[in-house]
């Protein structure tokens, strides 16, 4: 059964390092937060660092507005709506309890503006302008939102309206909100900038963003707050420091100073303890194993997405990666054809499994030097070596 067997090969690099003698470090209990749900996750390689309630459905407040303007920033990428585009505003929009960007029934308010009112002033009025401009009624962009919801994976999440007002069948997760969050993140960086305002002026009337930990933390550069009695205070945040981004989500806290409180909790413990290691870049060569019966003599072997984990701070020396890979690999091979497996572990936990795969494709050799390798295998089958 040689053509089954795996040969295993350590790999040694500046990052990937195993020291016998090496203890881990030493990570104190996360911090109890005085908040109903919460999660703390980095964002690059998705560990999650600290959580409770995660996956509770609750009221989200206007944390309903971080989809809002996720789908209006994904409208206007497409081309379906441009930044300059002038929204007619409704008398539903304009008649909007609760925060507001204060815009007037019958004007004409910029998509860009409306955005910055959704994101920094939390306006509902904007919210709900925005949303009858891309599907043409709030109910409709309701649907919207929950198509996003399920392309997303949030599965305990459910939309209503716009502007997270409350509503029977209107709820979201601490886990589900964090996705969002990283999505709004990586997908759309040309825009993510707004959340990190501090301030916007409509019509004469200046507005702060409620997120406070902006004023008091520079690694902070988003994202959102919500409030309605239902919901609590409420803060889903990010923040970047070392190379590293960190998203919290705080859930039903009792004030804006409590909610702002509670999240630096989260960011601090998972700055102070924790490191992302960014290990292989897609596409990069990790092996060269030899091919049988190929055009070439070798075939490289890599991974097509970045390694990213999250480890104990001062624990690097102690991670370790191993490549199991097919002892006999004979053309043809397709680009992308499974070959072996990639384990990265940490003191016999395993963080990271994935496929080691072919990075080129590598067509059979001729007849005669198929042949000359099919009795060298032979022999090797027959001895063993």
């Amino acid at each position: 059964m040689i053509f089954r067997n795996f040969i295993v090969t350590f790999i040694s690099s500046i990052l990937l390092v195993s020291q016998a003698n090496a203890e881990a470090p030493l990570i104190p209990a996360p911090p109890q937060l005085a908040a109903s749900a919460y999660i703390l996750l980095d964002a690059k390689s998705g560990k999650i660092l600290v959580e409770k309630n995660s996956d509770e459905r609750v009221p989200p407040a206007s944390l309903t507005k971080m989809m809002t303007s996720y789908i209006a920033v994904e409208e206007v990428q497409r081309g379906n709506v441009g930044l300059n585009d002038e929204v007619l505003i409704s008398e539903k929009a304009w008649r909007m309890p609760g925060s507001r960007m204060f815009i007037e029934v019958g004007k004409k308010v910029k998509v860009e503006d409306l955005l910055r009112g959704i994101i920094i002033q939390s306006g509902n009025d904007a919210s709900v302008a925005m949303a009858e401009h891309v599907a043409g009624s709030e109910a409709g962009f309701a649907d919207l939102m929950n198509q996003y919801v399920s392309q997303m994976g949030m599965t305990n999440t459910h939309f209503m309206n716009a502007t997270g007002l409350p509503s029977a069948d209107h709820y979201a997760s601490a886990r589900d909100l964090a996705v969002l969050a990283e999505r709004t993140i990586n997908d759309h960086p040309d825009y993510y900038g707004i959340y990190s305002e501090k301030v916007f002026t409509f019509n004469g009337i200046e507005q702060p963003n409620r997120n406070r930990l902006l004023w008091r933390d520079a690694t902070v550069d988003g994202l959102k707050t919500g409030h309605t009695n239902e919901a609590g205070y409420c803060l889903v945040a990010s923040a970047k420091k070392d190379g590293m981004r960190l998203i919290s989500v705080v859930l039903g806290t009792r004030s804006e100073e409590a909610r702002a409180r509670e999240t630096q909790k989260l960011l601090n413990y998972g700055f102070r303890y924790f490191e992302t290691m960014s290990l292989y870049e897609a596409g990069a060569e990790l092996t060269r194993n030899p091919l049988w019966k190929g055009l070439q003599d070798q075939v490289s072997l890599g991974v097509l997405e970045d390694i990213v984990i999250t480890v104990p701070r001062g624990s690097r020396k102690l991670v370790e990666a191993k490549l199991e890979v097919d002892s006999i690999i004979e053309a043809p091979v397709t680009q992308g054809q499974e070959l072996g497996q990639l384990k990265i572990t940490l003191n016999g936990e395993t963080l990271v499994e994935k496929p080691l795969l072919a990075l080129k494709a590598v067509e059979e050799a001729g007849f005669f030097a198929r042949l000359w390798d099919s009795i060298k295998l032979f022999f090797i089958g027959l001895f063993g070596s």
